[in-house]
């Protein structure tokens, strides 16, 4: 059974950073693409970053690029999400969504597998 935890929300003030972690557990994860997406209160869930564990090219929704950056750790089976320049539009529950299928982004619907979303909040 796949299982993601994500960890690393809180509340921020603009221009400040957070570091977003999701711990993945119960799968062979060479073969599986990870993403992030966020829901603002009222919004649909959104995609924000995502890549294929294999080979690892990150892809960004625009408005986080050069602000966002995904990395993982293969040996933890960790993917991390570091956020700098927040915005207080950036603020949303954040999800760690994985899929069995090789993609870079994509919808909702395309992924598999969901955390429980670490909240985001910044001030302005």
């Amino acid at each position: 059974q796949v299982q993601l935890v994500e960890s690393g929300g809180g509340l921020v003030q603009a221009g400040g950073s957070l570091r977003l972690s999701c711990a993945a557990s119960g799968g062979t994860f060479s073969s599986y693409s990870m993403g992030w997406f966020r829901q603002a209160p009222g919004k649909e869930r959104e995609f924000v970053a995502g890549a294929a564990w294999s080979g690892f090219r990150p892809d960004y929704e625009d408005s986080v690029k050069g602000r966002f950056t995904l990395s993982r750790d293969s040996a933890r089976n960790t993917v991390t999400l570091q956020m700098n320049s927040l915005k207080p539009e950036d603020t949303a529950v954040y999800y760690c969504a994985a899929t069995r299928t090789y993609r870079s982004r994509g919808y909702p619907g395309q992924y598999d597998y969901w955390g429980q979303g670490t909240q985001v909040t910044v001030s302005s």
